[in-house]
């Protein structure tokens, strides 16, 4: 009885024994699938970095070799981008832009060129709308942004349109002067520019001229005032 007891007390332990490797070895396994998963998406990466270091040197040496162009700044400066036009002409251009910018997101669409047009006398149809955008719609959005308008007009002073583009009829039609203005005769619009004022000064200028305006008016506004308040005192005695 006691050899019998002894007996099923051994072959409890060594059950237990082999349940207690097999656990053993079921955790080991699942420690090697989850190393050999950590390698895997490491390798990973460093494949993704790889690849988008080598995109980003690929691009450069494009940009190099001057066949691709470098991403513009998000900050959009009118006055140092297209310093070819004058201080007053790109308010009058942005004054433009606003007025027709219905929607008053920055941008104008299709329909609101439509109505510039209507209101400038010459009416495109719709193939003819869409066809002025696609000539500057640089970023493909189907809509101009206001450095996309400019550009309109640049192209126009640059003789970069076609007798029959529509962008050309805008810019004629338009109350913004920039294909004759203070070129006194010479060849090329922006030789003429060059040749009139360095860009910096002529900016310090303008400024100097639209703080002189601003002082003229106030003062002209002090004056209104006095002779009102001197009116006023005259029929109230």
């Amino acid at each position: 009885m006691a050899s019998q007891e002894l007996a099923q007390k051994l072959q409890r332990r060594l059950q237990l024994e082999e349940s207690g490797a097999a656990a053993e070895g079921e955790v080991e396994a699942v420690k090697d699938a989850a190393a050999a998963e950590e390698v895997e998406d490491r390798s990973c990466l460093t494949a993704s970095a790889g690849a988008e270091l080598s995109a980003k040197l690929c691009r450069r040496q494009d940009i190099n070799e001057g066949a691709a162009q470098p991403r513009r700044a998000a900050v959009f400066n009118p006055y140092t981008e297209f310093k070819e036009f004058s201080r007053r002409q790109i308010k009058d251009m942005e004054r433009m832009f606003r007025l027709y910018d219905s929607g008053r997101d920055g941008y104008i669409d299709l329909m609101e060129l439509k109505l510039m047009m209507e209101k400038l006398g010459a009416p495109q149809t719709h193939l003819g709308l869409k066809n002025m955008i696609k000539e500057v719609d640089e970023d493909f959005d189907g809509k101009l942004s206001f450095r996309e308008f400019l550009l309109i007009f640049h192209k126009a002073a640059a003789g970069e349109l076609e007798e029959d583009s529509g962008l050309l009829t805008l810019a004629k039609l338009s109350e913004i002067d920039v294909s004759i203005e203070g070129v006194k005769g010479a060849k090329n619009f922006f030789e003429a520019k060059a040749q009139a004022l360095s860009s910096a000064s002529k900016f310090e200028a303008e400024i100097k001229a639209e703080q002189d305006e601003r002082k003229r008016e106030e003062e002209e506004r002090k004056h209104r005032r006095a002779a009102f308040r001197e009116l006023k005192s005259a029929f109230t005695q």
